[in-house]
């Protein structure tokens, strides 16, 4: 794992399960009977809702690589305004708001999302998140969704910066990935999917906690 150069870091891309949102723990606490045999019940029923509760982003490169990502997509949009989701069972994570109204004022900002759009939006108004962003990447967006680096490439012209200068902050492996064949620098973060020795191996530069921490790896 390496440090991250700060010096180099011109523009921030946020992933949004696990990153900005959490799950509600007492929905969560409804399903921890039935992983009461886990190592860890409530972090394993943590997971389990999250992976219910979004498309769940360590399965979205399958539909890429059979190359019927774009169909796949065109169907959840359809379904979810259909049959929209509940935001009832998700929270932002304490101070992520805090957090982005303060690297709003120093760095562009994208979210890179493996959600289809309206969800990511409906997430993103529902917080007063949008204003921080300059582009909002979802799942067809860009030719290829994540661990493709394409979102990335996608945000970066946006927002007027090269890939090499932005930024990745992620909770799985999909997103330390994307960024790394981004050429973009990487931080991943515990309070999602991912497990720290799996975002190591998949070239992490820094791991921290929970994603507010990066107010203080980027304080000036």
């Amino acid at each position: 794992m390496k440090n991250l150069d700060i010096r180099q870091i011109h523009a921030l891309c946020f992933d949004v399960d696990g990153t900005l949102s959490d799950t509600d723990d007492l929905y969560v606490e409804r399903f921890l009977p039935f992983f009461r045999f886990f190592r860890d019940p409530l972090r394993a029923a943590r997971r389990f809702v999250m992976w219910a509760e979004s498309p769940g982003n360590f399965l979205m490169s399958i539909p890429d690589r059979l190359g019927f990502d774009d169909e796949i997509w065109r169907l959840y949009d359809w379904l979810n305004r259909r049959y929209p989701r509940p935001l009832r069972h998700f929270r932002l994570i304490p101070g992520v708001h805090e957090m982005l109204a303060q690297l709003a004022s120093r760095y562009p900002m994208a979210i890179i999302s493996a959600r289809d759009e309206r969800s990511t939006r409906a997430f993103l108004d529902h917080f007063g998140l949008t204003p921080f962003f300059q582009v909002i990447v979802t799942a067809i967006t860009a030719e290829h969704t994540k661990p493709y680096p394409d979102p990335i490439f996608f945000a970066a012209q946006a927002m007027g910066v090269q890939p090499e200068h932005c930024l990745m902050i992620g909770d799985t492996t999909v997103d330390i990935r994307a960024g790394r064949r981004a050429n973009a620098q990487t931080v991943g973060v515990l309070c999602g999917f991912g497990e720290q020795t799996e975002l190591e191996r998949c070239g992490a530069h820094l791991i921290v906690q929970q994603t507010p921490d990066i107010l203080n790896v980027l304080r000036p």
